[in-house]
């Protein structure tokens, strides 16, 4: 049966729903941080590190997820991550030890939250898309922001009342009820349903497209993991990726604790972190549309200028914590920060287009995650070295300028072209045919 628009739409909205609850789980770790110090005494850097930990384990789980995509498709995928976040969120109440953190928050919350998040869904939804990619991914991971403006402060409300276990328990059984069933809907490739990606019609075999490859030699090579880890481009993007998530979760995790720290209220540290995700809504959708008209390296260096300036803005929010400064530092992360997702998978197919896109952007995703365990953790452990965070957020500001220099080197504007550089790929691509 044909629907009246795009089967590729439909994906969109269930990676929005997906994302709005199965990121915005994760990310309520940050509020449940604070109760469980004070519950158990423990030290930031240990309980911090059971989130990082969960990173480790989806760092682990990135190439097998990869695989597995390639193998079976985003539902087998999807399906695995509800069972695990929602069976670890269910199972966190019961912690007593710090070795339980690590195993429910950690492994399961984890290893789910790599199925869920942005790097599963990366792994099939910009084969939807080629001259919308960007702005169909913003979209999409838009629904982050959704989530976390509707349900932290709701996780927050319960934390308050009934306290952290029953937030828990909550989030686990949303996760199972609500995620479980829609992620049927999902299939890897329009090419699944007859369809082409951007819903356009089946070129006629006389007609020939405009192509977006700028590098003929590099798009004509079958891209399998071994020949990628080859490339120095491969390592560039690890690199960049390990940065850019490093950063992210650096800040994300210990926002809500630092602004506790220097004075604000729990109502404006929640809401701080709510209004992050929010902006990253219209952050998200204009960065991801933008890229598809100037290219994936501007947009990416934007959102590492976001991300910089968060970090400086919080150090001084040390000296001056006023709330115009917060507002920027909010608007920062979320507007410019989060930008950066709705182009990684982008990126990725860019310049490792194929059949093996799943097994390459899966183990690349073995380096962004392990950036985002590295980040809690150096910041935790640095501030219980130093008693403050002001080292840690230099760090973060270097950081996120290496991850912007590292996916210029990369340059996959210089293997494919946006749709917004098509007239200079066509322009190139003539002057070669040209050529004597």
């Amino acid at each position: 049966m044909r629907l009246p628009f795009f089967y590729g739409w439909i994906i969109v909205a269930v990676t929005f729903v997906t994302m709005a609850i199965g990121v915005t789980a994760r990310t309520a770790f940050s509020l449940l941080f604070p109760p469980i110090i004070g519950e158990f005494g423990w030290e930031r850097g240990i309980t911090a590190g059971a989130f990082s930990f969960g990173f480790l384990v989806s760092a682990a789980l990135s190439p097998l997820i990869g695989r597995m995509m390639d193998r079976h498709g985003p539902r087998a995928v999807m399906e695995l991550g509800v069972l695990l976040m929602g069976g670890g969120l269910l199972l966190a109440p019961l912690t007593t030890q710090p070795w339980h953190l690590y195993l429910t928050i950690g492994v399961l919350v984890g290893g789910g939250s790599v199925c869920l998040g942005y790097s599963g869904q990366s792994l099939f939804l910009p084969n939807w898309f080629v001259r919308r990619r960007g702005l169909a991914m913003g979209i999409a991971f838009a629904g982050v922001g959704i989530g976390s403006i509707i349900l932290l402060p709701w996780v927050q409300t319960m934390i308050e009342q009934t306290g952290w276990r029953t937030a828990c328990s909550a989030m686990g059984v949303l996760v199972l009820v609500v995620l479980a069933p829609i992620n049927l809907l999902l299939r890897k490739r329009p090419q699944e349903l007859g369809l082409e990606p951007d819903g356009d019609a089946s070129a006629h075999p006389s007609m020939r497209p405009v192509s977006n490859v700028v590098d003929p030699a590099w798009a004509a090579i079958d891209w399998t993991l071994p020949r990628a880890l080859r490339t120095a481009r491969f390592w560039w993007l690890a690199l960049g990726y390990f940065c850019g998530l490093y950063g992210w979760y650096a800040v994300q995790v210990h926002q809500t604790k630092y602004l506790l720290d220097i004075g604000f209220t729990p109502g404006v540290a929640a809401w701080a972190l709510g209004m992050v995700s929010l902006l990253g809504i219209p952050g998200q959708i204009l960065l991801g549309h933008l890229s598809d008209r100037v290219g994936r390296e501007w947009i990416w260096t934007a959102s590492c200028l976001g991300f910089a300036i968060c970090f400086a803005a919080l150090i001084v929010l040390a000296h001056i914590p006023t709330l115009p400064l917060l507002y920027v530092m909010v608007a920062a992360q979320g507007a410019l920060g989060y930008g950066v997702t709705s182009i990684m998978g982008a990126v990725v197919l860019e310049i490792f287009e194929g059949k093996h896109y799943g097994s390459i952007f899966g183990t690349l995703m073995l380096s962004a995650l392990a950036g985002g365990a590295a980040g809690p953790w150096v910041t935790g452990v640095l501030h219980d070295i130093y008693g403050n965070y002001t080292i840690a957020f230099l760090i973060g500001i270097g950081v996120s300028a290496l991850s912007a220099a590292t996916i210029w080197l990369a340059g996959p504007g210089k293997v494919r072209a946006v749709a917004g550089q098509l007239h200079r790929s066509y322009a190139g691509t003539a002057r070669g045919e040209n050529a004597p």
